[in-house]
């Protein structure tokens, strides 16, 4: 989107991706938790090489580079299940003050 486009996929790239109307999402450690779980099973599953990341309040910043895979599927699919994952975990938290911040699933 926004007219970024990743030509080579193969190469090392450094991406950031952020959280809609930049809601301090990640300030939780349980979905800071879905960012690291879900690198780790691209990195299993999908051939992701993560050289370093960075988790912010409400962004991240990832070095990463595809082994075999196409990277823009990857980080598709990477991108899909977080975000569905994290709003999933927001709509069934008894306590979460993040609720009306985020569009529902």
């Amino acid at each position: 989107a926004y007219g970024y486009s990743i030509s080579d996929q193969g190469s090392v790239y450094f991406i950031t991706c952020t959280v809609v109307n930049w809601v301090d999402v990640f300030t939780r450690k349980q979905y800071a938790e879905i960012i690291i779980d879900s690198l780790t099973y691209c990195t299993e599953k999908k051939g992701l090489i993560v050289y370093g990341y960075v988790i912010m309040s409400n962004h991240v910043h990832l070095l990463l580079q595809a082994r075999h895979e196409n990277m823009s599927n990857i980080l598709r699919d990477f991108k899909k299940f977080t975000s569905q994952t994290i709003l999933c975990a927001i709509e069934d938290s008894k306590t979460e003050s993040r609720k009306n911040c985020l569009p529902a699933v």
